[in-house]
């Protein structure tokens, strides 16, 4: 069975490419919330991290740099263009903003000093990944928009002109400009804004790709096979952005956490891992440092060179080990 393949859907509901289960039993989920001793938040705010957005007139000497703005937003500068993916700027991650998980740190950039963007990535619908507030402050730029099917209704709700949106299939390709494709693949996740809309909008991860370079963004998944056939497929990559955050037996199917994103990293036959989706909001009962710490231990097992960034430091992708350790003192 090949998993590179367009999305297949029952009725109105997308499908994962293997048997997926997210029934979480909520009585047990409140038990093990109630029972929890782990820090899942720090216990002093970490930063202030501000990002020096001058640092944007100038190119990156090869090309690549990355500047992890928190959680799966990122900034990726690419041979020549900017893209932004999931861009997420609320203080929670919520359908309220006065419950619901909070940040741990401001934004190190606002969106006012955002440099001129090619493209808005949005992997899937959930709260963390799509913000409404931010879509509205971004509908004003008039930047090109790429998402999986269905997440499109929103961002037209939120302001974007459909004539600024592109939908990808798993396995569809858009050119971004000259010289750039961008990939939609697979992941094993799910979506839905509310517990009555679920697996009604895609879910995916993407692959980014020049003449020069070749990434891969990850967004939400949980583990399988797939991952070793897009590496084969569309692989090596320079650099793979990858969850290591938000994991839990209780939810194992649709979040990889720190040991099975690093085996994701080295089956898409990635060169250097750059962690996401941890050490921005609370969503899951270990300790906050943990899928940081534990993918450090991994990574020096086995020579993998990590870019492990301070929140909002623009850092050039050199294929170098590069870790700031920025959480050790919060």
């Amino acid at each position: 069975m090949s998993f590179l393949q367009p999305a297949r859907k029952e009725g109105n509901k997308f499908l994962n490419p293997v048997n997926t289960s997210i029934a979480t039993n909520l009585f047990k989920v409140l038990v093990a919330y109630l029972a929890n001793k782990n820090q899942v938040r720090p216990l002093h705010a970490p930063g202030p991290f501000i990002t020096d957005a001058t640092i944007y007139k100038t190119d990156p000497a090869n090309g690549l740099r990355v500047t992890w703005l928190g959680h799966s937003t990122l900034l990726i500068e690419i041979d020549g263009k900017r893209i932004l993916t999931d861009p997420v700027w609320s203080e929670r991650v919520s359908f309220s903003s006065v419950i619901g998980p909070k940040r741990f740190f401001a934004p190190p950039l606002s969106l006012q000093d955002l440099p001129p963007l090619d493209a808005v990535l949005v992997s899937h619908d959930h709260y963390d990944h799509l913000d409404k507030a931010t879509i509205h402050i971004l509908a004003a730029k008039n930047i090109p928009f790429y998402c999986s099917l269905g997440v499109g209704k929103y961002l037209q709700q939120y302001g974007i002109p459909a004539s600024c949106i592109t939908e990808l299939n798993w396995t569809e390709q858009a050119a971004i400009g000259n010289n750039c494709t961008l990939i939609a693949t697979p992941s094993r996740h799910f979506s839905g804004r509310s517990l009555f809309n679920r697996f009604q909008t895609l879910w995916s991860s993407f692959i980014i790709g020049t003449s020069r370079h070749n990434i891969y963004f990850g967004a939400d998944s949980g583990w399988f096979p797939g991952f070793e056939e897009i590496g084969n497929a569309y692989g090596p990559f320079d650099l793979t952005m990858i969850e290591i955050g938000a994991s839990d037996p209780l939810w194992a199917d649709i979040h990889l956490g720190p040991e099975l994103a690093f085996q994701a990293h080295l089956a898409l036959k990635g060169k250097q891992m750059l962690p996401i989706h941890w050490g921005t909001f609370s969503l899951a009962l270990h300790d906050w440092r943990q899928p940081i710490e534990k993918l450090q231990q991994l990574a020096a097992q086995q020579g993998v060179p990590l870019l492990v960034p301070r929140p909002g430091e623009p850092v050039n992708v050199t294929g170098a080990d590069y870790n700031t350790h920025w959480w050790l003192n919060s």
